[in-house]
C-alpha cells in the first residue's frame, strides 16, 4: 500500500534512514511515494536503489527523478521477489495502511538481510488524552484524517509492534522513538516510556 503522509524535501527521519543504510547497498524502498527517500539513498549512499509505490503519481514523481520505481502493492507484490534480494529493504511510514502487517513484515525479512520500518503511534499520549477526553479517533497533525476518510487501516501502538517483532522471530538492532518532525527523543527508556511520548518509531530488524 501507498504510505500516508505527505513527503518533503528531506524529512527527520529520512537522514535517520540514510544513515543506517551501508554505501553500496542492494536496496528497495517500498510505498516510496515521491522518491524523496530512495533519491537521497542514491545520491549520499550510491544504493543500487529500486522503489515500489502503490499510486501512478508517485511513480512518475519518481521517474522524473531518475529513479528505478515500478507500481505495485506490498500486501500482493511482494511475494514476487526472492529470497535475499537485497541488503536493506525499508517500509517507511507504509505499515499502517496495508491489509496484513505481519505478513508483509514476514515477506520484508524474506527478501531483505536488513529490514528498517517506520511508523506513526497510536499509543501517544495526545492520543490517548483525545479518545479519553473527547471519546473519539484522535486527528493531530501528524494523523490529519478523520476515522472516515483515512487510509490508515492498521494503527498500531510502538509496544504492538514489538509484540509483532516477537511473533516473526525477527531482531530489533535498533529501535529509536520519533518526535512528529522526525527527531529521536534524545534519551534511552523503557518500551512503555517510549510508547507514550514517542509519536513516531524508527526499527532495524534483522531475520
Amino acid at each position: 500500500m501507498n504510505h500516508t503522509t505527505t513527503n518533503v524535501i528531506e524529512r527527520g527521519d529520512h537522514r535517520l534512514v540514510c544513515d543506517l543504510v551501508t554505501p553500496g547497498a542492494r536496496v528497495l524502498d517500498i510505498g516510496c511515494g515521491d522518491g524523496a527517500l530512495l533519491d537521497l539513498l542514491v545520491r549520499e549512499r550510491q544504493v543500487d536503489g529500486r522503489g515500489m509505490e502503490l499510486s501512478q503519481a508517485g511513480v512518475n514523481a519518481c521517474v522524473a527523478r531518475g529513479l528505478s520505481v515500478v507500481q505495485g502493492d506490498a500486501d500482493r507484490d511482494l511475494a514476487d521477489y526472492p529470497d535475499d534480494a537485497f541488503d536493506f529493504v525499508i517500509l517507511s511510514q507504509t505499515l499502517q495502511a496495508t491489509y496484513a502487517p505481519r505478513q508483509v513484515l514476514r515477506e520484508l525479512l524474506r527478501i531483505g538481510a536488513n529490514v528498517i520500518v517506520s511508523f506513526p503511534n497510536f499509543g501517544h499520549w495526545r492520543n490517548r488524552l483525545q479518545l479519553m477526553f473527547e471519546g473519539r479517533m484522535p486527528v493531530t497533525d501528524y494523523l490529519p484524517y478523520s476515522w472516515y476518510d483515512t487510509p490508515n487501516i492498521h494503527f498500531c501502538t510502538i509496544r504492538d509492534f514489538v509484540l509483532m517483532c516477537d511473533e516473526v522471530d525477527a531482531k530489533m538492532e535498533k529501535a529509536m522513538a520519533l518526535n512528529a518532525r522526525g527527531e529521536p527523543v534524545g534519551f534511552t527508556a523503557p518500551w512503555w516510556v517510549w510508547n507514550l511520548i514517542g509519536e513516531q518509531a524508527l526499527f532495524l530488524l534483522k531475520r
